[in-house]
């Protein structure tokens, strides 16, 4: 383990003693269940994100759509 990773867990180890014993129990289970969590699934709902924008236009159509909707103003500057 690293220096900056000890000094990390030793920190919130000490942000850990003022807990009860029942908050540092579901602590405990929150944190198994994070290592339960595949790297692979993480990885998945990240690539699922991509395309979420969901139209039956083409893309020519909505690029011709955001052009034509364009608003451009003239300002006089002093």
């Amino acid at each position: 383990m690293s220096y900056t990773d000890r000094h990390i867990v030793e920190t919130y180890t000490e942000l850990f003693e003022g807990l009860s014993a029942m908050n540092k129990i579901e602590l405990i289970e929150s944190l198994s269940k994070s290592l339960q969590t595949e790297k692979s699934s993480k990885e998945a709902n990240f690539y699922k994100s991509f395309g979420a924008f969901g139209s039956d236009k083409s893309p020519e159509k909505i690029l011709t759509e955001i052009k034509k909707n364009r608003k451009f103003r003239t300002k006089e500057m002093n």
